[in-house]
This record gives structure tokens, sequence and C-alpha cells, in this order.
């Protein structure tokens, strides 16, 4: 079965998810840092992991684009990678291990990385439109 949001009694297929191990490292970093976000740069090496920042820390521009809200925090992708994951529902997940990125979680000894599937096409048909 399938997740869905309803925007305007339309219901979308999520681009974003976000797992339940990566909900509780939110947490943890929300109760220290206040609102978040995430961003996936597609930069080499550390870039290409999503990366959550202070809400007012990182600015978005004409190169990202909004793929949705998960777990409360909004979630950008630049355009280059989205044209790499547009056919994908991508969701938020933790793993084990230091990364050198600026990334909130580093010191907690854990790192958000992206997991994959591609969408069926009934749900191409039917996603969360891009911002």
């Amino acid at each position: 079965m399938s997740q869905t949001i309803t925007e305007k009694k339309q219901e979308y297929v999520p681009r974003v998810l976000v797992s339940d191990k990566a909900k509780e490292v939110i947490d943890e970093l929300r109760a220290v840092n206040g609102d978040l976000m995430f961003h996936q740069s597609g930069g080499c090496c550390d870039g290409s992991s999503p990366m959550c920042y202070q809400a007012d820390e990182f600015k978005t521009g004409d190169s990202d684009i909004y793929l949705g809200d998960i777990y409360g925090c909004k979630f950008f992708i630049s355009r280059d990678q989205f044209e790499y994951w547009k056919h994908t529902q991508l969701t938020v997940d933790v793993t084990k291990g230091r990364g050198s990125s600026f990334s909130l979680e580093i010191p907690m000894g854990v790192r958000f990385i992206i997991r994959s599937r591609l969408f069926t096409q009934e749900e191409l048909e039917n996603l969360y439109p891009v911002h």
C-alpha cells in the first residue's frame, strides 16, 4: 500500500519519506536546534548525503527544488539531483558512522542517508508537485 498525502482534496504520493530511526534523530536535533530543514545537493562525497540544518541557516535558491515536508522539516534537493532522482521515492534514514559534513547529526556518531525505490507507473501519475 502506497503512502499518500492530501492537499486541496487531491491525494498525492509523497516524493520523500522519513524512517522511524531518522525521526528519533530529528527529535534530538530539534530539541537542541529548533526548527530544521534538509537539503540534498548531490555534490561529491558527503554532499551526496542529505544534510540537516537549522531552518534559518541554509538559504535555498532557484537551483533548489522543494520536495515536501518530512516530520515537520522542509526537504529540498538541487535541480541537478532532482533530474537524477525524479523517478524514485526517497526515504531519509540514518546509519552509524561519522561523516565529515556540516550536517547537524554528525557529532552524534550517525549520519543521514537516502534510501530509494522506483515509483510505479500509477504513482508517477499522482506525485506531489514540485516547487
